[in-house]
Order: C-alpha cells, then structure tokens, then sequence
C-alpha cells in the first residue's frame, strides 16, 4: 500500500486524490492540498519507489495504476477525482482507462498519453555520483548536484527526497531506471474514460502538443484542455494560485 497524506476536507464532499510525478513525493503537493481540502478531503501518496512508500522491481503504469486502485478502494467512498502530474498524470489517466470505477473527475498536469523522446537517466546518473558520506546538510548534496552541472531548481526538488540521516535517496534508482523508457512512454490501450477530463498544461512548456490532441481525445473524449500563464512544466509550483483555482473550478463542474 502506497505511502497516503490525508487532508480531512468537508465530509459530503468527494475525496482529491493527487498523484506527484517522476522523482516527486506527497510533500511536493502540500500547499495545493491543503487549499483544496478547505472544500474536499484531499489524499496525497507517495507513488512506488518514491518518498515512504515500498520498493518494487517495476515502475510500469499497470503498476502504478493498481496502487492508485488500492489507495481508492481503502477509502470506501466509490470514485475519487484524480489530480496526476507528469508521471502521476499518466499514472491517473492509466487509472481511469483501466479502472473508470476509481475516477470521478480527472485532472492530467502537463503531460500526454504519448511517448516523449528525452529521457531523465541523467539525474539518476547524477544522484549516484553525489557522495552522500560527506552529506550532513540537504545543501551539502544540492553543492555536489551544482557541480555536477544540475539546475538549482532541480537541486532543491531532488534534495527534498533525501534522507539525511540514513544517507540515502528516498528514490529506488534501480528500478526508475531500468524501467525509464516505459516511465517515458504510454501503452497502447483499447479503452476510453468518458468521465470530466481536463488536460492541464503549462504555457511555457511543451509536454503538451496540438499534435497528442487527437490521441488523448480519443482515449479521453470528454477532454477539455487549459493552459496556466507563467508556468512551465511544473505548473502547481511555478503558478500555484492559478493551478488551485483552475482546480477547483473543474472539480466543481459535473463528473459527466
């Protein structure tokens, strides 16, 4: 069972549940959590092979999408809205094509069900090469990413997932990296979730094309598209007022 924040919320209303991206954990998400749940619980989880929750040999998005299945399932409330970003958004959308009976409301956060080009490998090659050793302060790693030529943007998110203490990323390496072209990619699936969608990018980035448009509408018919101004790919934290309210604007709208 996946690693669950829960934010208690109104009773009445339909439960959050928000999915982090590669290299995430639940914290990320705390400030949009905790200004949803001023409507709604709100559930954050740490996805497999991140933050507290369990290692496992795979990293696929059947996998991904079963542990979202499980944290839905334990609530006993029926469908959630699911909010995903960028790995957890495609998490979410493998979720609802799968599994439509877990998904009330759907929100995908710059990303496409499509398979990208570029790969991530390289920070995992650079959180190796830190010598956590020497590590006694979050700085300490974040000097040793900088020279390793990682932004400080990066630094800042990468070192929230390490565990000083114990000397270890809170990330299982291994298995994020034998399983990055599937972590980049989407499966083919014949299936589709006609349930409220919103893909929701951010202007400045690209992960989201004119071109996927077709591909997510036929998997996601009912899909509406929205862009978050001075924004890039990690929209919830370059824009957080705009990502909230946009936000909660769709989870307020019909689930259909």
């Amino acid at each position: 069972m996946l690693a669950v924040t829960q934010y208690d919320g109104p009773a009445g209303a339909t439960p959050c549940l928000i999915a982090h991206g590669l290299y995430g954990s639940a914290r990320n998400w705390n400030v949009i959590a905790k200004h949803l749940s001023k409507t709604r619980p709100v559930l954050t989880v740490d996805m497999r092979n991140h933050g507290a929750s369990p290692w496992a040999d795979t990293n696929s998005y059947a996998d991904l999408a079963k542990d979202l299945a499980e944290v839905v399932e334990a609530q006993g409330r029926g469908a959630l809205d699911v909010i995903g970003h960028s790995m957890g958004g495609k998490a979410a959308m493998m979720l609802a094509l799968t599994r439509p009976d877990c998904v009330a409301r759907l929100l995908v956060g710059d990303i496409a069900p499509v398979a990208y080009s570029h790969s991530q490998v390289q920070y995992i090659d650079a959180m190796r090469a830190v010598d956590l050793s020497r590590v006694t302060r979050r700085s300490d790693a974040a000097e040793g990413l900088a020279d390793l030529g990682v932004s400080p943007e990066l630094q800042a998110f990468f070192t929230q997932s390490l565990d000083v203490a114990g000397k270890r990323w809170r990330y299982n390496l291994d298995a994020l990296e034998r399983d990055m072209p599937k972590i980049m990619s989407f499966p083919e699936i014949d299936a589709h979730f006609t349930g409220a969608t919103l893909f929701l990018s951010g202007a400045q980035s690209d992960y989201v094309l004119p071109d996927h448009r077709p591909t997510i509408k036929n998997l996601f018919p009912n899909a509406r598209f929205a862009k978050i101004p001075n924004a890039g790919h990690w929209l919830h934290a370059d824009n957080p007022k705009a990502f909230i309210a946009t936000a909660e604007v769709f989870l307020k709208a019909p689930a259909t």
